[in-house]
């Protein structure tokens, strides 16, 4: 009898630990958000900027170890610039959450809840997703990989979709040297 309470202990403590290491169904893996990054790059004539922007709080869905879904929540306010320095950075700053760019005092946060993941290769994944900017969601695809408890991304956003027109070539004329360009890049590296 102690023998198969005994046997039956071991197969409980292995069990539990054999699943902790391998993602079960359904499983979700909460993202580490002070060591995940978000850089953005955005561009204009003869130049741009790079700065960061950090995430609130985001989760992985798996199911039987592949990428099923995700959710991510953006803090807007720490949106900064991280390639100027002094009364510039903050004159920057202060533009890009203002309501020229992001309006950061009536939308603190931004979203992306991945809606479809189809896996290409054993690592790599195209991702559809819902992207919230400014309360205004818009559909938008892009690659992640996945090594072990990393994932990593790089996303292209066309910032007029999201009513942010600011020197838009698009919807302004002669800006010439002051064209910013739509598109601006998100490279996410995220743990979990």
């Amino acid at each position: 009898m102690k023998k198969g309470i005994f046997s039956l202990a071991l197969a409980v403590v292995f069990g539990i630990t054999a699943t902790a290491t391998e993602p079960i169904d359904g499983e979700k893996k909460e993202v580490n958000v002070e060591k995940s990054k978000v850089t953005w790059k955005a561009y204009k004539v003869g130049g741009g900027h790079v700065g960061t922007v950090n995430l609130k709080e985001g989760a992985f869905m798996f199911d039987n170890g592949k990428l099923t879904g995700g959710e991510f929540l953006v803090d807007m306010t720490t949106l900064i610039p991280t390639d100027v320095e002094g009364e510039s950075k903050g004159k920057l700053e202060g533009h890009l959450k203002s309501d020229d760019f992001f309006s950061v005092e009536t939308h603190p946060t931004a979203k992306l809840v991945f809606t479809k993941a189809e896996s290409f290769n054993k690592n790599s994944y195209t991702v559809t997703g819902d992207l919230t900017i400014k309360g205004i969601t818009k559909p938008i695809t892009f690659v992640v990989s996945i090594y072990d408890n990393k994932a990593t991304s790089t996303l292209k956003v066309d910032r007029t979709k999201y009513d942010i027109k600011f020197r838009s070539g698009n919807f302004f004329e002669n800006l010439g040297d002051k064209t910013i360009y739509d598109e601006f890049d998100l490279v996410v590296e995220m743990e979990f």
